[in-house]
């Protein structure tokens, strides 16, 4: 659908982009939405899989929780081009805060399923109180340098999930291989000293995996290294009149091939279960095919006993940590289409907004949701006028659901290129963070470390903790000079 109407799309597009920029918010036509929702809904398909392999439970959940969380956001924005949705970021923090692995060995999917949404549940109700309270304009002062090397930090968590199954045809196969090797013994040391140390796994994963090449799987790792340089690089290949996004479906669909033609024995999306055809939704005489799960059900999840340590007071700072960490990057999409585009905004609607999408997200047993920055700028590229066209996108992920079983034999060495393809760059040169100076420098290497090694809510308040140590002394210094 959405390649017929290239013509339609690039007229559109480069119109709204100079509207854009000299009148701030584009005037609103609903044919440009429908388009732009259109292409948004598949070209994003891959990431939802992909988003939900990272949290730690089946790719098809990705696609079935998807819509109604940005169902929800959509109604409640005020930003004509921003987009929510599960993120890599917030992926790598709920699987992460929750013990994602360690909990699904002892409990099984089906439990961690619930946990994740009476999780993304407690992140909703934090959002909306910190907005009441007047957190959002708080939130855009953060430091920069704690800032900068957070990303970085949970930037290499999301390159260390994505890489078992990419390198190896199950991703076990490399979690195994370290635990008998040099690097599980490392593992085991840093969590004795410190337990909330769940990153130093994925880091030993990490430089496992490269410095033993001769461990990788042939098929999986020639998979996962030709469409993660597809989809890098294969977009100054491709047509000009190709809309944004369609090197991921590309790369995706020719792994699908591949995997139905060969024989692909390695990991797969695997069956993706539909719905009944008397269950769903009835709102009056529309039916909306989405399972929502028992909400009185998820509050009475233990999962304050479960990962919290009892204490639901460690429960909801935690939460509420997690709502600051990803209204940040709320704050930086919508800063960046002020500056950018004259679009103005207001931080405690859309803090509400992420709170809303948030308890959508539980309802339906998705991860936690954010603001996406590649999502938000595709909407924009591709003529969008206002928040129609996510509300487009949800309603295609809710209605073409039956369809998506096209998916199940997808390798998921591709999906984890998708993945990587977002965050390797940066990984292996952190410009940003090598540009800081002085102090910044060391709190924003500071931060990435912390983050990388522990995990993002303890990285992130420690470069806090860093930073405002730093800050005084440094003032403390200064008056000396003066006096």
């Amino acid at each position: 659908f959405f390649f017929s109407f290239h013509h339609t799309f690039n007229s559109s597009s480069s119109r709204s982009n100079k509207e854009a920029e000299s009148m701030g918010a584009p005037s609103f036509e609903p044919l440009r939405d429908i388009i732009s929702g259109a292409i948004m809904a598949a070209t994003s398909v891959p990431q939802l899989i992909a988003y939900a392999e990272t949290v730690g439970y089946a790719g098809y959940r990705g696609l079935s929780t998807a819509g109604p969380p940005l169902l929800a956001w959509g109604v409640a924005t005020g930003s004509p081009w921003m987009n929510a949705g599960v993120t890599s970021l917030t992926a790598v923090m709920a699987k992460t805060d929750l013990g994602g692995e360690a909990y699904v060995a002892q409990y099984g999917e089906e439990e961690y399923v619930e946990l994740v949404a009476a999780y993304s549940l407690y992140v909703g109700v934090a959002s909306i109180v910190m907005a009441l309270i007047g957190f959002g304009k708080l939130a855009q002062k953060a430091p920069t340098a704690v800032k900068t090397g957070f990303k970085w930090g949970c930037e290499l968590g999301v390159l260390s999930s994505a890489l078992p199954n990419g390198l190896y045809a199950f991703g076990s196969t490399l979690k195994a291989n370290v635990a008998t090797s040099v690097f599980g013994d490392v593992v085991k040391t840093v969590k004795g000293v410190v337990p909330g140390a769940t990153g130093v796994s994925g880091v030993c994963n990490i430089l496992y995996a490269v410095t033993n090449p001769q461990t990788w799987d042939v098929v999986a790792a020639l998979l996962f290294i030709s469409c993660t340089l597809f989809v890098m690089k294969g977009k100054a290949y491709l047509p000009k009149s190709l809309p944004p996004g369609s090197e991921v479906v590309l790369a995706t669909a020719a792994a699908t091939v591949f995997s139905v033609f060969y024989g692909y024995e390695g990991g797969v999306v695997g069956e993706i279960p539909t719905l009944d055809s008397d269950a769903g939704l009835s709102i009056g005489p529309i039916k909306i095919p989405i399972e929502v799960m028992d909400i009185k059900g998820l509050l009475n999840v233990p999962i304050a006993e479960r990962c919290f340590g009892g204490s639901m007071v460690k429960l909801f700072i935690t939460a509420a940590i997690f709502s600051a960490i990803n209204f940040l990057s709320i704050v930086g999409i919508a800063s960046g289409f002020e500056s950018d585009n004259n679009v103005s905004w207001s931080a405690p609607r859309e803090l509400i907004a992420q709170g809303v999408s948030n308890i959508a997200a539980g309802a339906v047993g998705s991860a936690p949701v954010s603001g996406s920055m590649s999502r938000s700028l595709v909407s924009r590229m591709t003529g969008a006028t206002s928040k129609l066209a996510c509300i487009i996108t949800a309603l295609l992920w809710i209605y073409m659901m039956p369809y998506m079983s096209v998916m199940s034999p997808t390798p998921k060495a591709a999906l984890s290129a998708v993945i990587v393809s977002a965050v390797v760059k940066n990984v292996v040169m952190p410009k940003k963070l090598l540009a800081l100076k002085g102090t910044d420098f060391i709190v924003g290497v500071g931060t990435a470390a912390t983050t990388a090694i522990t995990s993002p809510t303890l990285g992130f308040g420690a470069g806090m903790v860093m930073y405002i140590v730093i800050s005084v002394v440094a003032g403390k210094d200064s008056k000396k000079k003066v006096a």
